[in-house]
């Protein structure tokens, strides 16, 4: 037994402690963890797709829409090969250009980025989601009366990013316009009518 001496002067009778029985005593330790992570690793895996076709079904625009596709389908993929919402346009394929716009939960994203089968149980809304040719949105409506297209092809994500965009900051600077809209791209550069539509839309909305 190893002895200790107290502050107080007592002799303090403690185990004797060596670097072989802490090693021994980390080792158990650390097997004993990993074998309850593989454990409830095990019990919490995900269900695993595929490969063949699975039945999905997708909320768009606020109607459940049934769809089979392969797992590997992306969400924009889904929408315009299989629901016929043409809206979202397929251009870089990477995220980069904002063609592709979508709203999940509210939120702008890339559906090219997303696989069909995570946007299940959530609330997926295209541009068509946002108005008709017979009721525009004020965005859909400002884009219209500002001329603020050339060749339309990026103009559906446009209108779709603006719309979170003004529901977060209804009162928007031309700058904070500009940051707002980064993500997505014209190559024909309309981008000064775009700001003016995106502001005679915000001051639609306002009143």
């Amino acid at each position: 037994m190893a002895r200790k001496r107290s502050r107080e002067g007592d002799d303090n009778i403690l185990p004797a402690f060596s670097r072989r029985s802490f090693l021994k005593t980390a080792g158990v330790g650390a097997a004993a963890s990993t074998v309850v992570g593989v454990a409830s690793s095990a019990t919490s895996a995900p269900a695993v797709l595929g490969p063949d076709a699975v039945a999905l079904t997708l909320k768009v625009n606020g109607t459940a829409q049934k769809v089979t596709v392969e797992p590997r389908v992306t969400l924009l993929e889904a929408l315009r090969d299989h629901l016929g919402l043409t809206g979202a346009k397929q251009v870089c394929d990477r995220g980069a250009c904002g063609g592709c716009t979508v709203l999940l939960d509210g939120e702008p994203i890339d559906s090219c980025l997303m696989l069909a089968a995570d946007a299940e149980g959530h609330e997926v809304t295209t541009v068509e989601g946002l108005g008709s040719p017979d009721h525009l949105s004020p965005v859909q409506r400002a884009f219209v009366e500002k001329d603020a297209m050339q060749c339309g092809f990026c103009t559906p994500g446009f209108v779709v990013a603006a719309t979170a965009f003004l529901a977060k900051n209804p009162r928007p600077s031309l700058p904070q316009m500009k940051q707002g809209l980064t993500g997505n791209l014209c190559r024909c550069g309309t981008y000064g009518r775009i700001f003016e539509a995106v502001q005679q839309a915000a001051q639609a909305k306002r009143g």
